[in-house]
């Protein structure tokens, strides 16, 4: 993302801020973990970005493979900073994919990567009644989220969080996709699209996915 911000967008995306980056009220907040918890997820609150960094570094081992989704959370958290510069044991996916020249043998790295032993990334909103809602262009990060990773770790700020699935959706379509649409033509000079888009309702495998919600204003 370099030197691109949310801010940067608001106006061109035409969108709310007001109406979808409101925080949940503590009652809110507690009822979204439980029920998220209830679906079979981990779930750590933490207060900031700072400390939303501490809890990944220390929740990924030394020697795990770690890939990520393009996620601004994680970048204003300092996680991909953290993941390229760091000091840690881990070993890089992201910088191996990305490494490689050929196009055709970059993308099978890229699926190949999907099976990290930890892959991390965002959420577009998040539902009260306990399910996850993201959505790619090109499905390179929600292709990893119901299977393919061995272990998730989603970040997201309670901005996130709305009452229901369907008002999580419409996050999604009349916000998040907004802003990442200006964003991606400014990044790549093509748009963005809600061409692969996940609800994410239940986690069968315990242990396998903890979110981490973060009570700052986070991400699109």
């Amino acid at each position: 993302m370099g030197d691109q911000r949310k801010a940067d967008y608001l106006e061109a995306a035409d969108v709310e801020p007001n109406q979808w980056d409101s925080h949940p009220s503590d009652a809110e907040l507690e009822e979204t973990v439980e029920n998220l918890e209830d679906h079979g997820f981990e779930v750590e609150v933490v207060a900031d970005a700072d400390a939303a960094l501490e809890f990944v570094q220390d929740e990924i081992p030394d020697g795990a493979s770690v890939m990520d989704g393009h996620s601004t959370t994680l970048e204003e958290i300092g996680f991909m900073e953290h993941l390229h510069e760091g000091d840690h044991e881990w070993e890089n996916l992201h910088e191996h994919v990305f490494s490689i020249d050929d196009d055709e043998a970059r993308a099978a790295a890229r699926r190949d990567a999907q099976t990290a032993d930890y892959f991390l990334g965002g959420a577009n909103a998040i539902a009260r009644t306990g399910a996850l809602v993201a959505a790619d262009a090109s499905g390179s990060r929600v292709g990893a989220y119901p299977f393919a990773a061995k272990h998730l770790l989603v970040v997201a700020g309670v901005n996130k969080i709305q009452k229901d699935v369907e008002t999580a959706r419409k996050r999604l379509r009349d916000y998040a996709y907004r802003l990442e649409d200006e964003r991606s033509q400014d990044a790549y000079g093509a748009p963005s699209a809600i061409s692969k888009e996940l609800v994410y309702h239940r986690e069968r495998t315990e242990g396998r996915t903890t979110v981490v919600l973060v009570e700052e204003t986070l991400g699109y």
